[in-house]
């Protein structure tokens, strides 16, 4: 019986890899490198997570539980204790504008809602919203590239006004770690708890919504209205989270504690992979 769950288990692995392979051979890491990684990951949670009265895993115990030889473990764990550097995902200076632009007090209006902002001008303007919080950007060239990237829009009046919230990095692979950092990451962690039948934190929310019975012509106008519902629910989430957000939480020493909601449209393009819903 134990078996038959641990293949089960692996079979579903097997189909999450899918992507993740294709992540990696797109950017030429070679199975070697990926299996050190995954090491590396077996050694920390190994160690972390299964010690006894607080302390650490032994080196033995690691060893036992993840199959590698005890050689094996203690380099790995010299790698994390000295040479493992962490994940570092900035928040781009057009992100961080559009994200204060919705939430500091100065920069809204009556509603509550973004405001209509003049270019010039001392508190409330756009300049001093780029000032204080786009870095050594200038207010000028904040301002054209917000409005190459279609956020933001002139009204006849001169004044700079929002049109679209969120903006996706350039870079591609700036993208790709943003994803899988603030997106991939988050949901599986949620699955970890949700799944674990000794857990304390059981019925996190965690839902998908899905069909297999979608005709083709109808997948372009579905991808426009899942897009449509989707933004507003990120947007309404973002309103809710910087409500709560402590202002020591938005330094960049990141003190407060990491909550995220993850919403996202999946469409399987994917004709090797075999599963069934």
């Amino acid at each position: 019986m134990q078996d038959k769950t641990k293949q089960r288990v692996l079979d579903a692995f097997l189909l999450v890899m899918r992507p993740i392979a294709k992540i990696l051979l797109r950017y030429r890491i070679s199975f070697s490198e990926f299996a050190e990684t995954a090491k590396t990951a077996f050694v920390d949670v190994a160690t972390s997570d299964y010690g006894i009265r607080g302390r650490p895993t032994n080196i033995s115990r690691v060893a036992v539980m993840t199959g590698l030889s005890r050689k094996e473990v203690r380099r790995l764990r010299d790698k994390l204790e000295y040479g493992h550097e962490p994940v570092l995902v900035k928040s781009t200076p057009i992100s961080e504008i559009l994200s204060r632009w919705y939430g500091e007090i100065d920069f809204l209006d009556e509603k509550g809602r973004p405001a209509a902002l003049q270019f010039s001008g001392g508190k409330g303007s756009f300049s001093e919203l780029v000032k204080r919080f786009g870095g050594d950007v200038p207010p000028g060239a904040m301002r054209t590239e917000l409005k190459r990237v279609g956020s933001i829009a002139e009204d006849e009046s001169g004044r700079l006004k929002i049109v679209k919230r969120t903006v996706i990095p350039a870079d591609y692979t700036d993208n790709l770690i943003t994803s899988l950092v603030h997106g991939v990451y988050p949901l599986l962690s949620t699955v970890v708890l949700n799944s674990d039948p000794d857990g304390e934190h059981n019925g996190v929310p965690q839902f998908t919504a899905y069909s297999r019975g979608i005709r083709n012509e109808d997948l372009t106008r579905l991808r426009r209205i899942s897009y449509d519902r989707l933004s507003a629910a990120a947007e309404s989430f973002d309103d809710l989270f910087m409500a709560y957000e402590s202002p020591e939480g938005r330094n960049e020493l990141r003190t407060g504690n990491v909550v995220s909601v993850g919403l996202y449209y999946f469409e399987e393009l994917d004709e090797n992979a075999k599963y069934k819903w």
